[in-house]
């Protein structure tokens, strides 16, 4: 019986160009943290998604403690939604930094406007868990021209498959096995498969412009000019 991830793979992964190029100093580097947390930086400015969130949260993955000693001061964090494995209050709390998520998006036209060559635009995207809608976004990173997709935990495939000239595109699992069952294309040169379980099997042989994020502290590149 073939897995999931496997069906994914056969589905997205021909056709598709690399999209990492070596030997460039211009670089957007992307270090998975866990779940769907990420540490954005290209140097100067530093991104922080879904992150600090809930060490261990929904037999998700742990952390250690030194990702929260590590975190750079003046960051910016953003969230897709408040569930405990993709945000804590508390951990974030202690953090001067700029702090965006679905209570203040309003706030990233702003943002956009006050650091180079940067910009996040917000999709509202549904999130129901037991038939429970809750607040979410979805995101769109402009950075030095290249564009990257964040889905967060919604399984909504409507944002994607209008979106055009993805750079890089995180998805979940689930939002993966949407796109397959209704034959939706995305326009995208890699994908980055996040939130998977720590146990979660993977297949042997994986394309090179398909990432899956299970290793924590794996790091990608996007070069710019």
């Amino acid at each position: 019986m073939i897995n999931f991830l496997t069906k994914i793979l056969l589905y997205f992964g021909i056709g598709l160009a690399p999209l990492f190029i070596t030997g460039q100093t211009n670089e957007i580097q992307i270090k998975f943290i866990g779940n769907c947390g990420l540490y954005m930086t290209d140097g100067t400015t530093h991104l922080y998604v879904d992150f600090p969130y809930k060490s261990g949260a929904y037999n998700y993955m742990e952390y250690e403690n030194e990702e929260i000693e590590q975190i750079k001061e003046d960051a910016i964090f953003l969230f897709t939604h408040k569930h405990a494995d993709h945000y804590s209050n508390k951990l974030l709390k202690p953090f001067e930094g700029e702090k965006y998520g679905p209570w203040n998006v309003e706030e990233l036209e702003e943002l956009g406007s006050k650091t180079l060559d940067f910009q996040i635009e917000p999709f509202r995207t549904e999130h129901k868990v037991y038939g429970i809608s809750f607040k979410h976004y979805s995101y769109v990173i402009t950075w030095h021209g290249k564009r990257i997709f964040l889905s967060g935990d919604t399984g909504d495939v409507e944002v994607i498959k209008s979106l055009k000239e993805l750079d890089l595109a995180f998805m979940n699992p689930w939002m993966f096995m949407n796109l397959q069952n209704e034959r939706i294309p995305v326009e995208t040169k890699m994908f980055g498969i996040y939130h998977l379980y720590p146990n979660e099997k993977l297949p042997e042989k994986v394309p090179s412009n398909i990432v899956f994020l299970k290793e924590q502290g794996r790091k990608i590149s996007i070069s710019y000019e």
